[in-house]
């Protein structure tokens, strides 16, 4: 399989960005966004996805988050998606449970081709020290659109909201590894009976 990285910049009057992707990394992790919890989640993307990111932001804080964390989102997005390539022989299809304490996460993804987002998760507290937990829906829609893949967060349980989202992370991460890694029963061949995604 050839090497799958992708390098992609977004530039708008809201906000500079660039997203540097190896779906066949080994976790390894830069990032500097100026938003320091959506940095702190996108660790545990790298870590548990064994996927490399070095990503770098400067966004409208001065406004609020809003744009910078949606922006982030389309441009990983943007960036999976030409990494991915035409997705011969990988599994397409990922999941992941994970515990934090008292909270339970799950989250489920189809590399498809088609964006779609379904997230069920009732955060217990409006903010995250100064973090907008509504901005993690927004994440993952700019996301979904551009990685071209449905998407479907659920949080089982859970009243810390830091647990929460750091169990919803992990197991975005861990499900995506699953996805992306190549399964050699496939042996190259598209996972689709369409014979394209």
């Amino acid at each position: 399989m050839a090497e799958r990285v992708a390098t992609v910049s977004r530039d708008t009057h809201e906000t500079q960005i660039q997203v540097h992707v190896n779906l066949d990394g080994q976790g390894h992790f830069q990032c500097e966004t100026g938003v320091a919890f959506l940095d702190h989640m996108l660790d545990q993307v790298a870590r548990h996805g064994l996927i490399d990111l070095d990503i770098h932001a400067k966004g409208d804080l001065h406004i609020d988050d809003h744009h910078t964390v949606e922006d982030l989102g389309i441009t990983l997005g943007q960036a999976v998606a030409q990494a991915i390539g035409d997705k011969r022989g990988i599994r397409r299809y990922g999941h992941a449970y994970v515990p934090l304490d008292e909270a339970l996460s799950r989250v489920v993804v189809d590399f498809s081709g088609r964006p779609g987002l379904s997230m069920d998760v009732e955060f217990t507290h409006a903010s995250i020290g100064r973090f907008d937990t509504q901005l993690f829906w927004e994440f993952f829609q700019g996301f979904v659109n551009h990685a071209q893949v449905t998407l479907h967060i659920d949080n089982l349980k859970g009243f810390n909201a830091h647990h929460q989202a750091e169990t919803i992370f992990k197991a975005f991460g861990r499900a995506l590894r699953m996805a992306v890694e190549p399964d050699p029963r496939m042996a190259g061949r598209m996972p689709s009976t369409k014979g394209s995604l």
